[in-house]
């Protein structure tokens, strides 16, 4: 029972969704003595469904493995490939398969969506009284994503709101250097892992005729639509943000340039085509910017808020790009660094 209390609160002590992820199987293992847990995320268009597998630790290993957070989709596994695991996906309980290495699946869901399977690998089946454990620890890992959901999130779209996005940032965009390493060598690394990061602003043009024409309830009808819009043109891996009222941010990570000016104009198009209900059309102006070495949430910020007044200040409903403007003249580089502007 001691080792029971201890995982637990080692389980609700993190507020990192993939530390909570990884002590998850670390628990399991440790109380049930498997040959392997694992947890598998569903990631993918409707159709296109693949599995993620967020912790797998095996007997004997002291570290979880992980699929990298922006892993190629099609480079992992299809739903259809794991038919036993998508059974327990759909039917939302427990599945066994007996083999020579029995397993035993889990739901693995929130009040919000179905996350995905918790995979128990052993020698013999589970018997009920550790397959109520595993529920029980689950139902416990429930209500804490409950928890984190409720103070990270958005209470209308669901996106992830303003004040995590500084820890957001530091944890997806810093590049730390690596003890040891050549200076001028580690300042490329820095630079390559740093071009591969992105922040683009996004804006809902003249937003204020919708609430003020329609009222407020069909313009948070538009905000949750819009939000729907965004999950279905971005990647999973990519980090989604209402910043409030009309105003969203979004963070990605290991993309060429050409694709992440692809993913905007791809959300500028499906907002513009949508039908919203009883507003019509609407459209939004987009400006991003690649994150660079030395910067802080701020800085990336306001360069990516700078492209946007420029693209709302010629026509609106378009991508701008602050590096392509820049290079252009229609903008100066300059970055602020608290009350200083540095050029």
């Amino acid at each position: 029972m001691a080792e029971l209390v201890d995982h637990l609160a080692e389980l609700t002590g993190f507020r990192d969704r993939e530390l909570l992820d990884v002590t998850l199987v670390s628990a399991l293992r440790d109380l049930l003595r498997p040959r392997a847990v694992a947890i598998y995320r569903s990631v993918g268009e409707a159709g296109h469904e693949r599995w993620l597998t967020r912790a797998r630790l095996q007997a004997g290993e002291l570290a979880a493995r992980a699929d990298p957070g922006w892993v190629d989709l099609e480079s992992l596994p299809a739903h259809h490939e794991h038919p036993a695991r998508l059974d327990a996906f759909r039917r939302q309980s427990i599945v066994q398969l007996p083999g020579p290495v029995h397993l035993t699946l889990f739901p693995v869901a929130t009040d919000r969506e179905s996350l995905g399977v918790m995979e128990v690998e052993s020698d013999a089946p589970l018997d009920e009284r550790d397959q109520r454990l595993v529920m029980s620890i689950l139902r416990i890992y429930r209500n804490f994503q409950g928890l984190l959901d409720y103070s990270e999130r958005d209470t209308l779209t669901g996106l992830l709101n303003r004040k995590t996005f500084e820890d957001s940032f530091l944890r997806v965009a810093a590049a730390p250097p690596v003890p040891g390493a050549d200076r001028a060598a580690d300042a490329r690394r820095r630079a390559a892992d740093a071009a591969a990061c992105w922040l683009g602003v996004i804006d809902i043009d003249h937003f204020k005729r919708v609430n003020d024409g329609h009222g407020h309830l069909i313009g948070d009808e538009v905000l949750l639509l819009l939000s729907r819009l965004m999950r279905s043109s971005f990647r999973h891996q990519d980090h989604l943000y209402r910043f409030g009222g009309e105003e969203f941010v979004v963070l990605m990570r290991g993309a060429p340039a050409d694709a992440v000016g692809s993913a905007f104009e791809r959300l500028r198009t499906n907002v513009e085509g949508y039908a919203f209900p009883r507003v019509g059309r609407i459209t939004v102006s987009i400006g991003y910017t690649g994150v660079r070495p030395d910067d802080t949430p701020t800085s990336a910020f306001e360069r990516a808020d700078r492209a946007v007044y420029h693209a709302k200040q010629n026509g609106r409903n378009r991508v701008a790009s602050h590096a392509v403007l820049v290079a252009a003249g229609a903008l100066t580089d300059a970055t602020r660094r608290g009350d200083v502007e540095l050029f």
